[in-house]
């Protein structure tokens, strides 16, 4: 099983990157706040990997963090949520954000990540409430890769997209195309999402 990889990142796009360790390129998705502070196409890169083997798949799931690592495997391992689904949930929240979320059973902003709704909240606080004391948050400061120092969700997306490839003027202006259709209130992941439709449709 392949546990983590070091090398260059040699593409990335909305939810995977491509690494290439010696001349073998591994395709490992991430969250989307995760590929937004994965370094820029070229550079080297450290991630911990979690392999999800399936008849019809053999999948990689990369973090940055053993806590962002931690929090996929307990989220994974709730009934009905899969390592898709996870990586959606860790694309809603950072994770001290989500530990504490949990942690206080607040299913109303749970339920505003995209795709997961009030039941699936529910059923998150349900059974991971009293497992997020064991997440190891102090290793969210010692990240495997460089992450952007946040300056609000506006600077935050332009950095993520920025990290994409695009121009700074690019992703200015999607950035603040999606902030004014969706409003500064609304979540990163959707924000994201908004941002790179405009761009992909050429706004």
């Amino acid at each position: 099983m392949i546990a983590r990889l070091r090398g260059v990142v040699l593409e990335k796009d909305a939810e995977s990157a491509v690494i290439d360790v010696q001349g073998v390129g591994y395709l490992v998705n991430f969250s989307t706040l995760a590929l937004g502070k994965l370094p820029p196409e070229g550079q080297a890169v450290d991630v911990r990997v979690r392999t999800v083997v399936r008849e019809d798949a053999f999948d990689l799931f990369g973090f940055l963090t053993r806590a962002e690592e931690e929090v996929f495997l307990l989220l994974n391992g709730v009934s009905r949520v899969g390592p898709r689904m996870a990586m959606g949930v860790l694309s809603g929240l950072e994770v001290p954000e989500l530990v504490a979320a949990l942690s206080r059973g607040e299913v109303a902003r749970l339920a505003k990540i995209h795709g997961v709704g009030k039941k699936t909240a529910e059923r998150l606080v349900l059974e991971l409430k009293d497992k997020m004391k064991n997440v190891h948050l102090e290793a969210v400061s010692r990240g495997t890769a460089p992450v952007a120092q946040s300056g609000g969700t506006q600077s935050d997306l332009v950095s993520a997209l920025l990290n994409l490839g695009y121009k700074p003027p690019q992703a200015e202006k999607a950035a603040e195309l999606a902030t004014s259709r969706l409003g500064a209130d609304a979540s990163f992941q959707t924000l994201f999402r908004e941002a790179l439709k405009s761009l992909r449709a050429g706004a």
